[in-house]
Parts: structure tokens; C-alpha cells; sequence
């Protein structure tokens, strides 16, 4: 079976436990894994005040003052997808050309923030909670965040995969 939602939310705090509490409740009726539910509502946060934070218009614009959420449940699979319409951002490279890849050792997030950074760390927790993240990203453009992790089910869970 598959299920998915969308809200649009306005760029304010209060939208990021709503969006979680309503993700989260979706999950668990369906009767997905407790700690699975976690992981993702923890990623889905992060997305969510990035999004709050950073997806605004440039400073004296006008533009549009809300972000997407949008969660698809497929089959065996979990996929987010937290949109906003600010001003972009480019993916920082930790090394260019060391040896773990174009990207250097943390992927395309650039360098890991210190544990204890009061922010810069989102991505970062992002890469770690999801199987799969992608960014799309690019000045003036907005960004989009979406990731996806393998679901595992509870015992005679109503929206199990078959």
C-alpha cells in the first residue's frame, strides 16, 4: 500500500512540531517501527528548521513566507521531502580532492560542525538518521532536502507492505 501527504506551512517555529506531530502520528497508525519513526521525525525536524530559519526570501523581499512538507510511504520505503522558496544555498566541499571523493570525508555537506555548534549540524544528522539524502540547492532557486529510509514494520502493522 501506498500513502502520501503534503502541507504547506508558514515560516515560523511553531510549524516544525506540527509538522513532526502530525508525521509522527501518521507513522504510528500505520504501524511503523517506534525507532524508525523516530529517526525519521528527528531528520525531519532538522529539514523542517532549515527550512524556517534559511528558506525566506532574499532580506527585503517579499516572497513567500511558507515551506513544504511532503511524505510518501511506499511499500518498504519512507521518503520526505522538506521545499522551500529562499535564496539557496551552495553545498560547501571539504576537499576538492582528497581521497574520500569529490566531496571530501562527509559528503556533499562540507565539513561536520563540532558536537557542540549550536548549528550547522542539521545535514549532518540528516545523513546519519536516512539511508539516502539528496540537495537540491542553487542560488535564488530555493532548496529542496529529501531523503528516505527502509521502513520496518510492526507485527500485523494495518498498512504493512506485502
Amino acid at each position: 500500500m501506498s500513502i502520501w501527504w503534503s502541507l504547506c506551512l508558514r515560516r515560523d517555529a511553531a510549524s516544525v512540531p506540527l509538522a513532526r506531530r502530525l508525521f509522527l502520528g501518521t507513522m504510528e497508525t500505520a504501524g511503523v517501527d517506534p525507532e524508525v519513526c523516530h529517526d525519521l521525525s528527528v531528520a525531519l525536524t532538522e529539514a523542517c528548521a532549515n527550512a524556517v530559519e534559511h528558506g525566506g526570501g532574499t532580506p527585503g523581499s517579499h516572497g513567500p513566507e511558507e515551506f513544504r512538507v511532503t511524505a510518501y510511504l511506499d511499500g518498504e520505503r519512507c521518503r520526505i521531502e522538506v521545499a522551500d522558496s529562499g535564496p539557496g544555498f551552495a553545498p560547501r566541499s571539504a576537499s576538492p580532492h582528497g581521497p574520500h571523493g569529490p566531496h571530501g570525508p562527509h559528503g556533499p555537506f562540507g565539513h561536520r560542525a563540532p558536537a557542540d555548534a549550536e548549528s550547522g549540524r542539521g545535514l549532518g544528522l540528516i545523513a546519519q538518521l536516512a539511508d539516502h539524502v539528496q540537495v537540491r540547492t542553487g542560488p535564488g532557486r530555493g532548496a529542496v532536502v529529501s531523503f528516505d529510509k527502509l521502513l520496518i514494520w510492526r507485527e500485523g502493522a494495518p498498512l504493512a507492505a506485502v
